[in-house]
């Protein structure tokens, strides 16, 4: 019966906009990555060459049922849940910690997965600091924590574009507070807004770089792009996937998923390409399912692999709800 309300949803009695429908395709593009890499977080590389992952798998590493998704999509829901109600990083920091202590927004009621630089802030929140100064600093603090739960941000942002860094940083700074994070952050959302209105990949791509690199020097900051050269610089979908890294550190995702994005056609390919390049592969898988089902939108999601999803019927209940507040 929820799949027959889906597909009246999406084809009749709802009519849903194009931007509310780029909504539910954002959201469901996250959280079906990030599902299909949980089975197989930590493999490595060799691993998966060999025995490739193609389809939406169960157990294995964290012992979850098909369709779980992780703490990626756990935060990425509570960013969206928060900010029907505008953007106000304090209460982003309390659903955060929901989440933590009441399993609140996880697939079923406990949460497996947490990463320590997003642990330790979240620490900090419940002991009283500030929610925008809670993230560590440290260079040596930049998993990709913030990056992975970032999407929901770039609908708010479509009508804020004026002040969108600032937003981002303060968002990233949550739980990853080094600029880093802060400008890994920036990049995808600017990139990802760039599909939201329209835009093919790769004019987003060159739209994007140049609104970086201008926006970042024009702050002083030409030094912290350096390491990022490989995306602003050049074009990060002509290197070798021998050359694309796929750890958790933020800039290794952030540039798997461009990589992984740019050099597929469908979203399913996309995600696959992202998931088998092993080690973080729910992160990488969320980080690249995000800007593919921007893009390619909920119906070129495998339907399958959506009916595995756990809760499917509270994402698509968020979806509306965060699209009506921003959109109507």
């Amino acid at each position: 019966m929820l799949d027959f309300y889906f597909q009246n949803l999406l084809y009749g009695k709802l009519k849903l906009s194009k931007k509310h429908y780029k909504v539910l395709s954002g959201l469901f593009g996250l959280c079906v990555g990030d599902a299909l890499g949980v089975p197989v977080e930590f493999i490595s590389r060799k691993e998966l060459k060999n025995k490739p992952i193609n389809d939406m798998l169960g157990y294995r590493v964290h012992y979850q049922p098909p369709g779980t998704w992780s703490d990626d999509s756990s935060m990425s829901f509570c960013l969206a849940e928060s900010l029907c109600n505008g953007i106000d990083t304090a209460d982003i920091g309390n659903n955060f910690c929901k989440w933590l202590d009441e399993g609140y927004w996880t697939p079923y009621g406990r949460v497996f997965d947490i990463g320590n630089t997003t642990l330790n802030a979240i620490t900090k929140i419940k002991n009283g600091i500030e929610a925008e100064k809670a993230g560590d600093i440290a260079v040596y603090n930049n998993g990709n924590g913030s990056l992975m739960r970032i999407l929901p941000l770039v609908y708010y942002l479509e009508n804020y574009e004026e002040n969108r860094f600032d937003m981002v940083h303060k968002v990233s700074g949550i739980t990853h507070g080094h600029i880093y994070s802060k400008i890994a952050c920036s990049i995808y959302v600017e990139f990802a807004l760039n599909l939201l209105k329209g835009n093919d990949p790769i004019k987003s791509y060159i739209n994007m770089q140049k609104t970086i690199l201008e926006y970042y020097t024009s702050k002083g900051l030409q030094k912290d792009l350096d390491i990022f050269h490989r995306i602003l610089n050049n074009d990060i979908s002509l290197l070798s996937i021998n050359e694309i890294n796929s750890s958790g550190y933020v800039i290794h995702t952030l540039e798997a998923a461009l990589w992984s994005f740019l050099n597929s056609r469908n979203y399913k390919d996309a995600v696959l390409a992202a998931i088998n390049l092993g080690n973080d592969t729910d992160t990488t898988g969320a980080v690249t399912g995000g800007i593919a089902g921007i893009y390619y939108g909920y119906n070129n999601i495998p339907q399958k692999w959506i009916n595995t999803i756990a809760r499917k019927n509270d994402i698509l209940n968020l979806s509306l709800k965060l699209s009506k507040s921003i959109y109507e």
